[in-house]
Formats: structure tokens, C-alpha cells, sequence
């Protein structure tokens, strides 16, 4: 399990890194919330040594009280921060996307017309 979770963390890291290198502004708005949903997962996966599974979210009557028997709710609290706030910073991106589209006529990161692009009459 270990293994699948870094490898997915990985997949995302490294494709939100090749898509912030893209010239669109798109892609990379892509790339950003897929490197935020990679640190999610990671966020997320340190809440648990060894990802340990069947461990009590809240306390239990006939559980110790100790740490080792419950699930870190601080990674999970993070993570769920982090959703809400990627989320505002993506609809806040497609908006200043549509605007510089608008005023600029071009997608480019740097305000050049790429070759694919062709003149509008």
C-alpha cells in the first residue's frame, strides 16, 4: 500500500511539474492543482506510521487513551484546508485566465502568439 500511494504521489508531482512548464496558461493552472492534490496525498499519508489501517478516528470506550491506538485528525484537518483553499486559488486562476484572454488574445504565459495560432480577420 505504501508503495501504490508513493508512486501516485509521484505520478502527480511529476506530471503537475511538466505541466507548469507548459506555455498555456491552462496547463498550467493544470499543473498547479495537480501538485496540490499530490500534496494532499502526502499531507494526508503522514497521519499514519506504516499507513496502519483499523484505527478508531475518535475515542472509544474500551480503548486506550493513547496515541497509538487513534488516527492523527491533524493531517486530516490540513488536508481538508488545503482542498478548500486549492479549490479558491483554481477558480481565482480560470478567472484571471479568462480575463488576460480577453484583454491579450492569446493564451501564452508570456503574451506571444504561438505557431498554432492563427490570426483572427
Amino acid at each position: 500500500m505504501e508503495l501504490i500511494l508513493a508512486l501516485a504521489i509521484g505520478v502527480l508531482t511529476g506530471s503537475g511539474v511538466w505541466l507548469l512548464l507548459r506555455p498555456r496558461t491552462f496547463q498550467v493552472i493544470m499543473g498547479l492543482s495537480l501538485l496540490s492534490y499530490a500534496v494532499n496525498l502526502f499531507i494526508f499519508s503522514m497521519g499514519r506510521l506504516g499507513l496502519a489501517i483499523d484505527k478508531e478516528p475518535v475515542l472509544q470506550p474500551g480503548v486506550p487513551t493513547d496515541l497509538a491506538h487513534y488516527a492523527d485528525p491533524m493531517p486530516q484537518a490540513l488536508t481538508l484546508t488545503a482542498i478548500v483553499i486549492g479549490f479558491a486559488m483554481t477558480a481565482l486562476f480560470l478567472v484571471v485566465l479568462l480575463a488576460s484572454r480577453g484583454m491579450a488574445g492569446t493564451d501564452h504565459v508570456d503574451g506571444t502568439k504561438g505557431k498554432d495560432v492563427q490570426e483572427m480577420p
